[in-house]
């Protein structure tokens, strides 16, 4: 267990409590969870970083890595729909996908061999905790102008935040097809080398 690995670990750890803040009904708790969701997509910045520039890669780091991103940006997509801020319909088909993948790496790795993360599900990881934060960041600020009696800052029921938040999920959407079909088809590829 090396910094890296300590780090992704983290983000997985940092899951719940980001959860348990998220859906409070107490103000600073609901803001609180902007910071620990940042905190935790930060570590996903660094660990690999961190990981190639010490020579410290591991197997363990190369699987837990993405693993950890799902959980953290699949749990925060199924909390925003269950609190209607975003439209499940956008957010079902990411979470298919990410289990269906997730599932490839596992029987890879049963079979030995380490499925890698294309350049494409790194970008599309990077979109979604960004898409996530800002519509976090949202509801930070609404949270606090109402706390604070501010001239409502950020109304997320008018109908401007609904059309920010779910155009920017469905960007996520679309990337999280692309780069699932990238991986379909590279998976289908090496299986025809292979015979």
């Amino acid at each position: 267990m090396n910094l890296p690995n300590l780090l992704t670990v983290s983000r997985i750890v940092a899951t719940p409590i980001f959860l348990f803040l998220l859906l409070a009904d107490v103000w600073y708790l609901r803001v609180g969870s902007v910071l620990v969701f940042a905190a935790a997509s930060l570590t996903d910045l660094y660990d690999g970083r961190l990981a190639r520039s010490r020579g410290r890669v591991t197997e363990f780091g190369r699987f837990m890595d993405p693993l950890a991103d799902k959980i953290l940006v699949t749990s925060a997509l199924v909390a925003l729909a269950v609190g209607r801020i975003v439209n499940a319909w956008l957010v079902i088909p990411v979470v298919v996908r990410d289990v269906i993948i997730t599932s490839m790496r596992m029987y890879g790795l049963y079979r030995g061999q380490m499925m890698e993360t294309s350049r494409l599900a790194k970008w599309k990881t990077t979109v979604q905790l960004i898409t996530i934060f800002v519509i976090l960041v949202m509801i930070g600020v609404q949270e606090l102008s109402i706390h604070y009696q501010w001239h409502s800052i950020i109304d997320l029921e008018s109908a401007m935040f609904p059309l920010l938040a779910n155009g920017l999920m469905a960007v996520v959407l679309l990337l999280t097809v692309l780069s699932g079909f990238h991986y379909l088809f590279r998976t289908e590829q090496h299986s025809s080398s292979a015979l």
